[in-house]
């Protein structure tokens, strides 16, 4: 894994964005894979170990999240400003063309940016998330978003983590160690906090509302795949059932025992998204 920074301009002035860099640098084959809402680049680390020998694998910490930058202006954050940094990113590879994997935010970044025109991504892979997010599930985000207390050691913060990210479904003691440590940051005075700025979650202060951006899922014209949890709030099984009826007529796959979202960890969920990256024409 190599660690790079890239410099991304926003409405106030540049700000850095951290990624991560899996396979050979001369690989033409890139995959973009990006992350949920409070999350980081290293929740990919397994899949990207698992795709590095065939992909050259990109994961970036988004803005405020991570080893990202922090913006100084907080209303900076938003979709307009990840959208700019990830066309950026994509521009830094120099790939004509890339696969896209998205979890949650990650993939509504994805599914907007594959819905303008000539748009660089060649196939998309959406991960628990759609073109209509309910509200229910935006108030149960908006609980614990922004709200974690610090933590005395790293174990209290990994006993937090199995709490919040229990839709995740089951994983190994050593993938919570790793998803622990790698998303926290120790503050001054020796506590533990998470890696991402508190004001990411200023957007649910305003009136939650239904998330409907189904005009740009029907803008979408690339190979799409749609996975998700049996058990999850935020893509409902109504919507993903009409994703796979309109727009660029996704596939669906879904998995026993996971909300959202799934973690991309598990043998069988790498598997899938190995075999739908591993597809000719891109």
């Amino acid at each position: 894994m190599r660690t790079h920074e890239l410099r991304c301009l926003g409405p106030h002035g540049f700000h850095r964005v951290t990624y991560y860099e899996w396979g050979e640098v001369a690989n033409p084959r890139v995959v973009l894979c990006v992350h949920g809402l409070t999350r980081n680049g290293r929740d990919f680390d397994v899949l990207a170990q698992s795709l590095a020998s065939k992909f050259r694998v990109v994961c970036p910490d988004v803005a405020g999240r991570g080893m990202s930058q922090w913006l100084s202006h907080k209303e900076d954050y938003g979709y307009p400003l990840y959208l700019a940094d990830m066309a950026t990113l994509i521009a830094r590879t120099g790939a004509e063309q890339v696969a896209w994997v998205g979890t949650s935010m990650g993939g509504l970044i994805g599914m907007l940016l594959a819905s303008q025109p000539a748009a660089p991504i060649g196939r998309l892979l959406l991960n628990d998330i759609g073109p209509f997010v309910p509200r229910a599930a935006l108030e149960r985000l908006a609980t614990y978003v922004g709200k974690a207390p610090p933590f005395a050691t790293l174990n209290e913060f990994e006993r937090y983590l199995r709490v919040v990210m229990a839709p995740y479904g089951i994983l190994t003691e050593q993938q919570w160690r790793h998803l622990a440590e790698h998303s926290f940051q120790r503050r001054a005075d020796g506590t533990v906090a998470v890696a991402y700025d508190p004001a990411i979650a200023d957007a649910f202060a305003r009136p939650i509302e239904d998330v409907t951006l189904w005009p740009a899922w029907d803008a979408i014209c690339c190979p799409t795949l749609v996975l998700r949890g049996r058990e999850s709030d935020l893509l409902l099984r109504e919507t993903a059932q009409e994703m796979v009826r309109r727009g660029p007529s996704a596939r669906l796959v879904e998995f026993d025992g996971v909300g959202h979202a799934p973690a991309l960890m598990a043998d069988d969920q790498i598997a899938v998204v190995r075999d739908f990256l591993s597809e000719p024409n891109w």
